[in-house]
């Protein structure tokens, strides 16, 4: 069985903007991937054409399948919950829900965002950090969830973390990181995935020059995993890790 990377987001464009430099790199090295979102993104500030917010999700779903593409993402769900309220959802349903999709895939790795909500700390960031760390510990584990396929255990849980904060919004309070991955080689793929998000245009405009001075590099945090080990700092997300 090859490498498999899973990673858990909150709205269409997070998996390029956010992860799209490990996600495009799994690619090239022939590890298959995963991207499960949560929300379709309709509270997004940018709406380009759509004239309300069931035709701007049907839209933003499209451009997060377009993005998927351009990554080399061979695999991508969008779920139901709402934009700016996943606070709200009940806890153990959504989080079961990607202990379903853990166990169904069986990813060595899972990728999400940090518990500091990323460069906008955004709540829905915060909370799909949430989600994600509990379906890590519990895809494993017997007693929960056992309606739902069999256990299974990825070997490491990972957190998007960050070394620049964006000039004009209060900085999060990041984690120190275990993995600075060189992206420049996917830069240029990373940067046409977003641009796939026709619909946040504006938000693209606004953030070029920013991610253009400071995007050859993301940042990740070793959050938890699967047998104890002490914290190293590496390049690769994959060091050490069993096939």
């Amino acid at each position: 069985m090859g490498l498999k990377l899973m990673c858990v987001v909150a709205h269409p464009d997070d998996e390029c903007f956010a992860f799209g430099g490990a996600l495009a790199l799994a690619a090239d090295r022939g590890i298959e991937s995963y991207v499960l979102c949560l929300t379709d993104g309709q509270a997004a500030t940018a709406r380009g054409t759509a004239e309300n917010g069931e035709e701007l999700g049907r839209m933003r779903r499209a451009e997060f399948a377009a993005s998927c593409a351009v990554l080399g993402v061979r695999h991508h769900e969008l779920l139901d919950y709402q934009d700016g309220r996943l606070e709200f959802e009940d806890f153990s349903r959504v989080a079961g829900r990607i202990v379903e999709r853990i166990r169904r895939f069986q990813p060595h790795l899972l990728l999400t965002f940090g518990a500091d909500g990323a460069l906008n700390t955004h709540a829905d960031h915060m909370m799909v950090s949430a989600l994600a760390t509990a379906a890590f510990h519990w895809s494993g584990r017997e007693r929960r969830y056992p309606e739902l396929a069999r256990p299974f255990q990825p070997q490491r849980l990972y957190t998007l973390t960050t070394n620049v904060f964006l000039p004009d919004r209060q900085p999060p309070l990041p984690s120190p990181w275990s993995v600075q991955l060189d992206v420049s080689a996917v830069r240029t793929r990373k940067m046409d995935a977003f641009r796939a998000h026709v619909s946040q245009a504006p938000l693209m405009e606004r953030t070029e020059e920013f991610f253009r001075e400071h995007g050859q590099y993301e940042f990740y945090s070793l959050a938890a995993a699967a047998k104890p080990q002490s914290v190293a700092s590496t390049d690769d997300l994959f060091a050490g890790v069993a096939d």
